[in-house]
Order: structure tokens, then sequence, then C-alpha cells
């Protein structure tokens, strides 16, 4: 028969446990922060071919004229891929439109491009309008917003871009005020 352990060694064995756990949990929490950095760094990062694509896309509008997004650069532009069957892209039209308003004096542009069907869009804005332009992205704006780094298609899906064109900001889910105002002071409020 085995004799058990005196209290000093259970002690001891009870304490290495949770500091196990505790160094394994802060382990895993440096890895996750690492990655997190490390997705930070890149996450700006398009290559001149994929920026260059971008810019070469044209998107009919609602209106049945067609808005060529080469005409947007060389002012500070924010895009907002969005859908008249999302909750959440829809709750945060109103901060964009007021965002816009206030900021397009300064030369922001805002476009927002719908992941939808003309008419649902057009039904949609004759009752809600906004005050930034919008064009139809259709269906197949989910795979551009994939070709972007949305790799979960999810939407509301935001990108800032500054004055020459490249990409500054991402942002899958929606927009805050409070990230509409680093946006604009990341780029010197315009």
């Amino acid at each position: 028969m085995t004799q058990p352990d005196p209290p000093s060694v259970m002690a001891a064995t009870s304490l290495a446990r949770p500091m196990g756990r505790r160094l394994a949990m802060a382990a895993v929490a440096l890895t996750a922060a690492g990655a997190g950095a490390w997705y930070a760094a890149r996450r700006h990062q398009m290559s001149e071919p994929e920026l260059t694509s971008f810019w070469e896309h044209s998107f009919p509008a609602p209106d049945g004229t067609t808005l060529a997004l080469a005409s947007l650069r060389g002012r500070p532009l924010l895009v907002n891929f969005w859908a008249t069957w999302c909750p959440p892209c829809i709750a945060e039209l109103p901060l964009l439109s007021a965002f816009y308003t206030e900021n397009k004096a300064n030369g922001w542009q805002v476009l927002g491009l719908a992941v939808d069907k003309p008419e649902p869009v057009a039904r949609f804005l004759a009752q809600t309008p906004v005050s930034f332009p919008v064009a139809l992205a259709g269906l197949q704006g989910a795979n551009l917003t994939r070709e972007l780094g949305n790799t979960a298609g999810g939407l509301p899906f935001s990108l800032l871009f500054d004055a020459s064109g490249q990409l500054r900001e991402r942002k899958l889910g929606q927009l805050r005020e409070g990230d509409l105002l680093a946006w604009r002071k990341a780029l010197g409020n315009a």
C-alpha cells in the first residue's frame, strides 16, 4: 500500500497545475498577439497589380449611369460594401451619410457598393436616401471583397484609400463613429 503524499507535496502540486495552465494560456495569448501583429502589418499591403485591378473596376449606378473607380482617385475614399438584406449594413448607412456630408468639403469621398440586386437597392434608396454615391457591385461584389482581403466574405466591409490610391484600412463589420474619426485622423483630416 502506498502512503499518501504529505500535505506540502499536495500543495506544491496543486499550485503547479494552475501555474502550468497560466503559462500555457500566456503562451497561447502571446502567439495570438504575434499573429495579430503580423496580420496588422500586412493588412494594408496590396500588390500593385491588385491595386491597379481595383481601380479599373466600373459599376452601374441605380440611376443607369456608370461609376468608374478611377474617377475617384486623388482624394481620400471610403468604400463601403453593403446590402439591403444586411441589418448592420443598414444601421451604419446614416453614420456614413453624416460623415460624408461633414467631410466632403475637405476632399473626402464615400462610395457605397451594394452587393445586391438593382431593384431592392433602388427601392431602399427611394425610401432611405444617402448623401454619398451608390453603385451596384451585384452578387459578384462578394468575390471582389474577398480579393480585397475579406476572406470571410461578410458584410458590411469597408476600405479606406488615401489620396494616392493606396489601401490604408480595412474593416469587416459595422463601422462606428470612432472608426471614422480614427480613419480621418490617420489621413491627417484630409
